[in-house]
């Protein structure tokens, strides 16, 4: 099996995470509390990756310039993209809905609402998945690390934004089809982040490392932590260091 297969299943696997949420999210009255505590519990494990796999490895390769630029790129570039969408009806697409004010509109509250769903689920998910193709590339071994915190973070991002789609009218058709087409995106963004980024020389790949981080850490900040305080606001530090120390135990065992 060759290594981009290899990113392509892993990103796959990732990306499946928010199929599965999806699915419960959909499916099942998920209680908001547990809702917001998985998703603080994600948070926490997004974190802990971001700064130990991602922006540690690319200050150990490319030094403090290139990381600390590279994140500040990442952040600015996802901010940029989540006003545009936020402008179009995907503010609150991380919101399960249980808060009128914050929840998802309708198509026919705003036109093309559905669409900037899309594109916003796709824009959470492609730099988590391109950051796993990317780790294929130092040794030709995945990070488990990093995959796991994903998949795990990615849980509770399906799970509360389903539930906010339900709310908002949208059928299953939509609802599945969105995470369907975004875990196929998952899987083509991880082999494009082995086979494009790979050509290029160890400090640019740092570099990108840092901008996929910078993203990440822009998303968690807007649209995770936001949805986990709404309702477990009392104990979502004590959740998110528990996730957080979950994704460091991995990745120094």
């Amino acid at each position: 099996m060759t290594e981009a297969v290899q990113a392509g299943l892993w990103g796959l696997l990732a990306g499946s995470a928010l199929l599965l949420g999806a699915v419960l999210g959909y499916g099942w009255r998920v209680p908001q509390k547990v809702i917001a505590t998985v998703m603080a519990f994600g948070a926490g494990v997004l974190l802990s990756a971001v700064s130990f796999e991602l922006v540690g490895e690319a200050y150990d390769e490319a030094g403090i310039a290139p990381t600390a630029i590279g994140t500040l790129l990442g952040a600015l570039a996802y901010t940029a993209g989540n006003l545009w969408l936020a402008r179009r009806g995907a503010r609150h697409r991380k919101r399960s809905g249980a808060q009128p004010a914050q929840s998802q509109p309708s198509e026919a509250e705003q036109g093309g609402s559905g669409m900037a769903l899309a594109l916003g689920a796709l824009l959470d998910g492609v730099p988590e998945s391109a950051v796993i193709g990317v780790g294929l590339l130092d040794g030709g071994t995945v990070s488990l690390v990093t995959v796991a915190a994903v998949f795990l973070s990615n849980i509770p991002e399906g799970l509360s934004s389903s539930a906010g789609m339900k709310r908002a009218g949208r059928g299953k058709g939509y609802v599945f089809g969105v995470w369907t087409a975004i875990a196929a995106a998952s899987t083509v963004s991880a082999v494009l982040g082995y086979t494009v980024v790979g050509a290029f020389s160890p400090a640019v790949i740092a570099a990108v490392t840092a901008v996929a981080a910078g993203a990440i850490l822009a998303m968690i900040a807007d649209t995770m932590i936001p949805e986990a305080f709404q309702d477990a606001h009392l104990a979502i530090g004590l959740i998110t260091v528990c996730g957080f120390l979950v994704s460091f135990t991995l990745s120094h065992v």
